[in-house]
């Protein structure tokens, strides 16, 4: 492992993010259910009153929609704030907040007003959390421009992303998957920003395309080393931010492999795969060898039963028989 690199936890990597935020700016402060005296109910805001103190680390009322009206009249007045949604499930209840208000700030003023605040939620699917507690929702924001929507799946890249989340000036929703949380991976030591909006090539490779985002990146990757041991040179792209989307990442890739399979825990009917199919479909069509595959949820509430559950996500092997489909 190179100097400067050590492995921790994704949960881990977004502290570091915060307690290193909080240090560099006064403004930045943290709020939501339990993130105090608790330190998260993931830990992930685990020390942060001890180190900054009450004035900036607030524990709140369960009522989402205050929490997100409270991030947007705090962001107006000059502060920095990152709101903890505890599940993604639970931003339906602040959708008035979020949708209308935050995401139309900057515009209906004219651009006169910036909105520097970041809410953080996580999905629970892989967790047996039940099927109030595991939607993927993330697809249903990309029709409400004016947010910006993030999806690390990698410790490295949670750090860097929440980092320059916080810095932005303009409302981020940033979507964890909880199941992540206990993996680890390298994360550096010195002070690094990953740029919201850029894809990212996690592996390269010739004869197909894979796209994927948070949780079924390390799906994807795990697929690209059982087709590698077949012969078949999968490249996997690392979607990161979904609002604004890199497409010209993706349609580089699709015309060198001239395959694209996409793997994304949303529903297929409008989901995150949706929109990459679509694009990829009018604006690169002449460079595809075969029909675009997508490896999505089945459209049904999410199964309690971890068994059930298990069989209702996106895998590594519903993806090589995805790419296996395109590649004869």
């Amino acid at each position: 492992m190179a100097s400067g690199v050590r492995e921790i936890s994704y949960a881990e990597a977004l502290n570091e993010a915060l307690r290193e935020e909080m240090r560099r700016d006064d403004k930045v402060i943290v709020f939501g259910e339990d993130v105090g005296v608790f330190g998260g109910v993931y830990k992930v805001t685990k020390g942060l009153l001890e180190e900054f103190g009450p004035e900036r680390v607030l524990d709140t009322p369960i009522s989402e929609a205050a929490i997100a009206g409270t991030a947007i009249g705090a962001a107006l007045m000059g502060l920095r704030p990152v709101a903890e949604i505890m599940y993604l499930d639970f931003l339906t209840l602040a959708t008035d907040m979020i949708i209308t208000h935050a995401a139309k700030s900057r515009f209906m003023s004219g651009g006169q007003v910036k909105l520097p605040m970041v809410i953080r939620t996580q999905y629970s699917l892989g967790r047996a959390h039940g099927c109030q507690h595991s939607q993927f929702l993330a697809a249903c924001f990309l029709q409400s421009p004016g947010i910006k929507v993030v999806l690390p799946g990698t410790p490295k890249d949670a750090k860097g992303l929440l980092k320059s989340a916080i810095r932005d000036d303009d409302p981020v929703l940033f979507i964890e998957s909880g199941v992540l949380y206990r993996l680890k991976g390298p994360v550096p030591e010195d002070e690094y920003l990953i740029p919201l909006g850029k894809c990212d090539v996690k592996r390269e490779g010739e004869d197909v395309t894979i796209v994927a985002v948070a949780r079924t990146v390390i799906e994807a990757l795990k697929a690209a080393d059982k087709l590698a041991e077949e012969g078949i040179s999968a490249e996997v792209i690392d979607l990161m931010t979904i609002q604004p989307m890199d497409y010209d990442t993706i349609v580089k890739s699709v015309m060198k492999t001239n395959r694209l399979v996409i793997a994304d825990d949303s529903v297929k009917t409008c989901g995150i795969s949706a929109e990459v199919s679509a694009y990829v479909s009018e604006f690169a069509f002449d460079y595809l060898d075969a029909p675009i595959i997508r490896v999505n949820s089945p459209p049904l509430p999410i199964p309690f039963s971890p068994q059930l559950e298990k069989q209702y996500m996106v895998d590594s092997d519903k993806i090589v028989d995805a790419v296996k489909r395109l590649v004869k």
